[in-house]
């Protein structure tokens, strides 16, 4: 998605942080409301400094406090305001691809008729041809063509779309069809389509606080009610060892001691971190799913397209009993001539290349297609002929209930193949099984170091896999993931990731099909495919536009990245509260034994609070990149990552004010 325009970016962030002003917005961060109260109160007692009873400030000294609470308070706007307005320029973005279109709608009697994009509904039948855009999303009926989909995926390679199939059967409103005819069957109604969500999502329309940052804002809210019964209690006490304190210096005091570095970057850390999702080209449902990647403790990953790079592609043709490689080809090319898949084409390539020719007429046959029930696949002759191929168990038993019997050098052909790491598949005529066929599956380069930093960081991964559990095991130990599932059915992919709920982890598992739909939404974080069916992407809560798998191993990252980030900043802000404490504490009882705790030396009581505000205001835009990009994430472990976050930004947070309200104040102290 396009990077907005800096300047502009900016210059609307700069507007909206003003509009941000009102009390209705300020109120949902208790923090930074403290802190506006208080400029409101400092600005009357700059127009009156006995407002509240004599004063022992000026009112110039007043003026420089509430422009100095008052920045504070922008910067903070600002700096939520920045990380919002990314979200509105990809937003601005994919809305300049929707347009008002028309629709030639299917009517009951077979019939046309050309209406509006905005009066289709769910359940509508269209027609579309080439070169017209699809007006709302959907599912194909019938029809086979090219679609267009850069408008939303950014790819410019044109995606077959066709009924039937999970990966290609699904189309998105606003996409344009290049070639031939669809009939599509409309699954949104006008406003709630995917591009409407996607919209609606990086605007941060429907953005809602997810239950950590739900529980840190209680937290900063607790913590500044508490400072506020202790400031609010100093006054008589201070009147008592006659160094009475004013309301301007209480108000300082209170805002240099309530964390507001982290109240004013929370939700710009949050709204950061989706839209880091965004620029990885997935879509996220809510900030929660962004938020529970982070949280993760077991990935659920299919082995085909995850592991492996999809395309298994045939090696070798085995021949069992007495059959020769020919006759084995021969089986093979009649059982796959069917079959449209990469593996069935490479079969039928293979086949050819050794000579094998078909003993019957493609027209007078039918295909019979891979289901997962059967796990097998073929063709049908008028004469009653079934050629078979499939997994060797599924081709044993079609064997048997044709009267046949396995060979007994089957099994010794299967575990061939097994132990290379192949998916062994049987061929049969009828009753007879002539051979097997090695397809080879080949392991996506550097998983197993992905998989590594991953179990770093304690994640546990489950492969799982349709191939027999010789294969499996192979592939499982060449890529490094902790366990697996062999000869996987849909039920037991729920029934997973049931297990490792019921043992308190959080769940992540990706999935394109129909069939997948149940395990998505079981599923803690679900990733579906953009190329999958509406099925699989209405049940998950995340939509990879680039229908790239692995990026579930990517948004583990980003959803740590975003916790390590919130807490870095937060343990920073909490070690900046001391350093500020001792620069004021001190300064406002000079008078008294208590003023000899001024260990930093600082000019005067005026000097010291105005210089542990400036650094108050200026720490929260110094953080923003830092807030917006995320702490650079590093594959630790818990406790790795704790002693890191104190080391670096809890010292670091106590040594930086000290340093800075010195030079402040050195700095007022000349003027």
């Amino acid at each position: 998605m396009p990077k907005a325009n800096l300047a502009d970016l900016y210059s609307r962030a700069l507007r909206e942080a003003f509009g941000k002003l009102n009390p209705r917005i300020m109120i949902k961060n208790p923090v930074m409301f403290i802190v506006w109260v208080g400029t409101l109160i400092t600005a009357l007692l700059t127009l009156n400094p006995n407002l509240f009873g004599r004063s022992s400030t000026s009112a110039g000294f007043n003026a420089s406090v509430t422009v100095i609470l008052l920045l504070t308070v922008l910067f903070a706007n600002f700096a939520e305001a920045v990380a919002e307005g990314r979200g509105k320029a990809q937003a601005d973005a994919l809305r300049s691809t929707q347009t008002q279109t028309y629709a030639q709608r299917i009517l009951a009697d077979g019939s046309e008729e050309r209406v509006s994009s905005t009066d289709l509904r769910r359940g509508d039948r269209i027609a579309v041809s080439a070169g017209d855009l699809i007006p709302a999303d959907g599912e194909v009926l019938e029809g086979v063509a090219s679609v267009d989909e850069s408008a939303i995926t950014g790819e410019s390679a044109p995606v077959l779309k066709e009924p039937g199939s999970d990966v290609a059967s699904s189309v998105t409103g606003g996409t344009r069809i290049l070639s031939d005819n669809l009939v599509i069957r409309v699954t949104a109604d006008p406003g709630k389509g995917f591009i409407d969500r996607m919209i609606a999502l990086v605007e941060g329309a429907e953005r809602s606080k997810t239950p950590n940052e739900i529980a840190l804002t209680v937290l900063l809210a607790v913590l500044t009610l508490v400072f506020l019964i202790v400031v609010a209690t100093l006054p008589p006490p201070a009147h008592y060892i006659d160094s009475p304190v004013s309301i301007t210096l209480l108000i300082a005091l209170l805002v240099a001691l309530i964390p507001t570095t982290i109240g004013g970057l929370l939700s710009a850390i949050g709204i950061a971190g989706m839209d880091r999702v965004a620029q990885f080209n997935v879509v996220a449902t809510s900030g929660r799913a962004v938020e529970a990647c982070g949280d993760i403790s077991t990935l659920v990953l299919d082995k085909t397209g995850t592991i492996t790079l999809g395309n298994r592609l045939v090696e070798e043709f085995i021949p069992v009993q007495d059959h020769s490689v020919a006759e084995v080809a021969a089986i093979a090319l009649a059982a796959s001539i069917f079959d449209t898949t990469p593996e069935g084409k490479s079969i039928v390539r293979l086949a050819e290349k050794l000579g094998a020719t078909l003993p019957f007429d493609p027209q007078t046959a039918e295909g019979v297609e891979f289901s997962a029930r059967t796990r097998m696949s073929g063709t049908d002759l008028p004469d009653g002929g079934e050629f078979r191929k499939g997994a060797v168990d599924a081709i044993r038993g079609f064997v048997r209930s044709r009267g046949g019997q396995a060979p007994a050098d089957l099994d010794a052909a299967y575990e061939q193949v097994s132990r290379l790491g192949g998916t062994p598949l049987a061929v049969c005529q009828n009753h007879d099984i002539y051979g097997v066929i090695y397809l080879k599956d080949i392991i996506k380069p550097g998983i197993q170091e992905r998989f590594n930093q991953l179990r770093r960081m304690g994640v546990r991964t489950i492969m799982l896999t349709g191939d027999n559990r010789i294969t499996a095991s192979v592939i499982a130990k060449e890529a490094g993931v902790d366990d697996f599932i062999a000869e996987a059915t849909p039920e037991d992919k729920i029934q997973v990731i049931q297990q490792e709920q019921a043992a308190g982890k959080l769940v992540a598992m990706t999935g394109d099909g129909t069939n997948d739909a149940p395990a998505l939404a079981q599923a803690n974080v679900g990733l579906a495919m953009n190329s999958g069916t509406q099925a699989a992407k209405e049940a998950s809560n995340m939509v990879d536009l680039d229908s790239d798998p692995t990026k579930l191993i990517d948004l583990v990252t980003i959803g740590k990245q975003l916790l390590i980030t919130r807490g870095a900043l937060t343990t920073f802000s909490l070690a900046n509260d001391i350093a500020k404490y001792f620069a004021i504490i001190p300064a406002m009882f000079t008078s008294t034994g208590i003023g000899t705790l001024n260990v930093m030396g600082l000019n005067s009581p005026q000097s010291a609070v105005l210089a542990a505000l400036i650094y108050n205001a200026l720490i929260i835009p110094a953080l923003i990149p830092l807030a917006l990009r995320g702490v650079k994430f590093r594959p630790l472990s818990a406790n790795q990552l704790l002693q890191r976050n104190i080391l670096i930004y809890g010292l670091g947070g106590l040594i930086a004010p000290f340093i800075a309200i010195k030079l402040i104040d050195l700095s007022l102290s000349r003027l």
